[in-house]
């Protein structure tokens, strides 16, 4: 029996990623910070967004291609970075990405992937490559680390700046994705999910981080990663450090973690051609804004500037619209995408997608907008509280 075919929402895909993972890691994904109320709050306070329903708008022939860096795409979504991807199906971040490649939509690869991008590109030839990378005190690495994107024909780097250091996590720390006995813990869980443990156990070695490989060799695994975050990201990052990355990199530059308009306004200033409003998906500092309260008036400091990106709590393409007509011009996927390759691999990347579109498709249809260039405010239902840039 097809295991996809009751699949019919990123709900769904979560359950079933729920069902199918050792727990350290399905609470890997699907945790926060601290006591996690900005993680929720990225879903609540976007479901809680109302959008106007038109009628009689001539809505037969829909478009949601539109474009980003000068290059056209077939709709306006992404798959963001997610860190060890392939630890959640069999060399995972490829998967992914050939279900990006068939979507025709970007594929961001974690520098902590565990695929490198010289294992990712060969099987994604046509992709449209991103890259991550996070503030790193080793320069000389970034550096090698840039000329490999370069070589692969990454189309645009994804540079993190709110992860200075990792933010405190409890739930890894209860399942033993960190803290005492971690090993020990992570082994006993497994051993009640043998599905996982043969596909991705035995045969989705290496597990290592692939491009971190010629730093830390071959153990760069599983119990390197928090602790490499750890001693290697830089809190001393300035605005004037983008300088140098802009003199080391010469592709669209994406400035991934903003929150305020200040700060959107600075990456503007230092070069930045495309800026992703996020909160680490609420795994960084809790108590933050949930990036739809903070989106309208980073979009009306800086949309005339930038290309404008927003992640956080979206789960339907129903949230997809929603974030537009906020201001985004596009938006970066993160958990939906993992849990759906959890669950089903290639063909669950490709089937969240699908649903994506198609949810997207009516939600445009049922709001009266024909193409994404017409989504904007005005799809938003009439609170006045949305002219001064606030809501809820």
């Amino acid at each position: 029996m097809n295991s996809m075919a009751s699949i019919a929402s990123i709900g769904d895909f979560r359950e079933a990623a729920r069902r199918r993972l050792p727990r350290f890691l399905f609470d890997y994904a699907d945790g926060g910070a601290f006591d996690e109320q900005t993680m929720r709050h990225n879903e609540s306070d976007l479901q809680k967004i109302t959008i106007c329903q038109r009628v009689l708008q001539d809505v037969a022939s829909l478009d949601l291609s539109t474009s980003w860096f000068g290059r056209p795409r077939p709709m306006p979504v992404a798959l963001g970075p997610i860190g060890l991807a392939g630890m959640f199906r069999r060399r995972g971040e490829v998967q992914a990405a050939r279900a990006a490649e068939r979507h025709g939509v970007p594929f961001t690869l974690s520098t902590v992937g565990i695929c490198s991008l010289s294992e990712l590109r060969p099987t994604v030839p046509a992709a449209p490559l991103w890259f991550q990378l996070y503030v790193i005190r080793d320069r000389g690495f970034m550096r090698e680390l840039l000329a490999v994107a370069k070589e692969k024909r990454v189309e645009a780097l994804v540079f993190t700046v709110d992860m200075p250091v990792p933010g405190i996590r409890r739930r890894d720390v209860r399942s033993g994705m960190s803290g005492p006995r971690g090993p020990i813990r992570r082994i006993l869980q497994t051993a009640g999910k043998p599905a996982w443990a043969w596909d991705v156990g035995v045969r989705g070695r290496p597990h290592q981080l692939g491009n971190l490989a010629p730093v830390l060799g071959s153990s760069s695994g599983m119990d390197d990663y928090v602790t490499w975050l750890a001693r290697n990201f830089d809190p001393g990052i300035r605005w004037k450090d983008l300088d140098w990355l802009r003199g080391t990199w010469d592709g669209p530059l994406v400035v991934k973690g903003i929150l305020d308009a200040k700060d959107a306004r600075e990456a503007a200033d230092y070069g930045a051609q495309a800026i992703v409003v996020s909160n680490h998906g609420g795994r960084q500092l809790d108590g933050v804004p949930s990036v739809a309260r903070a989106l309208p008036a980073i979009a009306d400091a800086v949309a005339e500037r930038v290309t404008l990106f927003a992640d956080g709590g979206v789960r339907s393409g129903l949230d997809v619209l929603r974030m537009l007509a906020l201001g985004a011009n596009g938006v970066l996927l993160g958990r939906a995408w993992l849990w759906a390759l959890a669950a089903g691999g290639f063909a669950g990347v490709d089937g969240m997608l699908s649903i994506f579109r198609r949810e997207l498709e009516v939600g445009m249809t049922l709001a009266g907008c024909s193409s994404i260039a017409a989504v904007d405010r005005s799809v938003l239902a009439n609170d006045p509280s949305w002219r001064t840039g606030r809501i809820l």
